[in-house]
């Protein structure tokens, strides 16, 4: 009786996967329909802002009834592939494969679109700015080591705009081809993931010698060619690679994470949880960083991030760049923005875009 009523349920369930597959065909027709409306209307942009609104009203009517982490990545992969089929998604990040920001590009624009990898991150910004692609994906800050000084540069010599934002997990693991500690002549790795397992490798391995490239992914290649390299890297790279794991979580202080940015010449709409990122410099005289950070305070914006730059235009002079909530189309940030001007040498908008979950 009981197998014979599990019988009916599978096949009830294979009705409703009937329908859910007929229902994603039916989809990715209309979505070959919006995209066909877009090209003659001359609309080519991609607004990555849909996907937030979509997500939001699904997990909405969702109420619970479905794991919502995992509704989040089926849907995430849903609109992905119906994205594509309007117009292919080519996205730049610091190569090889397996790298955090290879990482980073597959979880924000899914296995649909066209991945890139180039060799530093000043190629990615000139991919993006040339047009090549249509998105680079980029390290902004990490929460152990700081800011990534290449890319704030970098932002403000191409004037590109930010357009999105991700948080990656970062767990670092030691690997080579036998996964036995003693075969481990020399270390390899990116100098960030270096200074964050700075403490382990002093303690495990003091005498080994240590040398950076300019990716993790690079090092575990290296790893997978001479047997007496430790290569520092991803799970992601130690699969692709076929090393083996000499050490699990060997970074210095768990929870560790990075920031990455989207990066392209589109501009986003407001979701109702953005962030704004700027760019200005101030005289050199008391007060003035007092009268910009003012400009925030008085209309109870709150600064997410402020940093500064020394100018490569002057010795001595420096670029603040700061992070703030808000959209530059909400009228509280057009108001700081025009008084910022005031009392400010220069200011950058470099770009609006959805908040990124930490």
């Amino acid at each position: 009786m009981k197998k014979d009523k599990l019988e009916v349920l599978r096949k009830r369930i294979d009705k409703i996967d009937e329908k859910i597959v007929n229902l994603l065909k039916e989809r990715i027709e209309v979505a070959k329909m919006i995209g066909k409306i877009k090209q003659n209307i001359g609309s080519g942009g991609f607004d990555l802002t849909r996907e937030k609104e979509v997500l939001n009203r699904i997990i909405k009517i969702n109420e619970g009834g479905f794991p919502e982490n995992a509704l989040k990545v089926i849907y995430s992969e849903i609109i992905k592939a119906c994205r594509v089929v309007q117009q292919k998604i080519r996205v730049a990040y610091l190569g090889p494969e397996a790298t955090f920001s290879h990482i980073a590009a597959l979880n924000y624009f899914g296995t649909s679109a066209e991945l890139i990898p180039v060799e530093t991150l000043w190629d990615v910004f000139e991919e993006v700015s040339s047009e090549r692609v249509n998105f680079g994906v980029v390290p902004i800050e990490n929460s152990i080591e700081g800011v990534v000084a290449t890319t704030l540069d970098a932002i403000y010599e191409y004037g590109l705009k930010v357009c999105g934002e991700i948080y990656e997990s970062i767990s670092h693991h030691l690997m080579n081809q036998t996964g036995r500690l003693e075969d481990v002549k020399k270390i390899l790795s990116h100098p960030q993931a270096i200074s964050q397992c700075r403490k382990w490798l002093r303690k495990k391995l003091p005498s080994i010698p240590i040398e950076t490239v300019p990716s993790t992914a690079l090092a575990a290649k290296w790893a997978a060619v001479d047997e007496s390299v430790g290569a520092i890297a991803s799970l992601m790279a130690a699969k692709l690679y076929h090393l083996q794991i000499v050490a699990k979580n060997i970074e210095d202080i768990k929870d560790n994470s990075t920031r990455f940015w989207v990066i392209g010449k589109t501009e986003m709409s407001p979701t109702g949880n953005d962030k704004t990122s700027l760019l200005f410099s101030v005289a050199d005289k008391p007060g003035a960083l007092y009268n910009v950070l003012k400009c925030f305070a008085q209309r109870k914006i709150n600064l997410t991030k402020i940093e500064s730059r020394p100018s490569k235009e002057e010795p001595w002079k420096y670029l603040f760049f700061l992070d703030c909530e808000g959209h530059i189309k909400d009228e509280k940030i057009k108001l700081c923005l025009e008084e910022m001007r005031n009392c400010c040498l220069q200011v950058v908008w470099l770009g609006s875009y959805p908040r990124g979950q930490q």
